[in-house]
């Protein structure tokens, strides 16, 4: 599977559209097709992934008790908080007006790989989140890793 890198400034059209830039798109295989999941990320970005990747979760989630409330109320917020997107021959995308808002994203965003999957933030948003987790990412390099950053 693919392990998406980098860090990319990108544009949105008139349209909430946005295309991915050509080396994380390169690393989308044919035989996957072009359609992938965006999903609402649990910090003010847009999670873009593979649906190979998404399966996995899905299966996971199709593994619980209907029956339990906590499994409901997870599975519904959960779904309601990802939608497909198609890739066109591009690698452009649609963002729609609800996940837009989500990221508040506007004309400018931030593409970056995290491995399995594509993270998409605007950019003044960003650069707040990791001026203010830089040492957090020293420590945890260091703990996961065993070196300093």
């Amino acid at each position: 599977m693919a392990s998406f890198t980098g860090e990319f400034e990108c544009k949105l059209d008139a349209k909430g559209r946005l295309v991915l830039p050509s080396k994380m798109k390169a690393l989308i295989p044919e035989s996957l097709g072009q359609e992938m999941m965006l999903r609402k990320g649990l910090e003010p970005c847009l999670e873009l992934i593979p649906m190979v990747e998404v399966k996995k979760d899905h299966n996971k989630l199709a593994s619980l008790d209907d029956t339990d409330d906590d499994v409901r109320f997870f599975k519904r917020s959960f779904f309601r908080r990802e939608s497909t997107v198609d890739l066109d021959a591009t690698g452009r995308f649609v963002i729609s007006k609800t996940m837009l808002r989500h990221a508040e994203l506007e004309r400018e965003a931030i593409v970056i790989g995290i491995g399995t999957k594509i993270e998409i933030w605007n950019p003044e948003c960003y650069e707040a989140f990791m001026c203010k987790e830089e040492k957090r990412f020293s420590d945890l390099n260091k703990k996961f890793l065993g070196k300093s950053a």
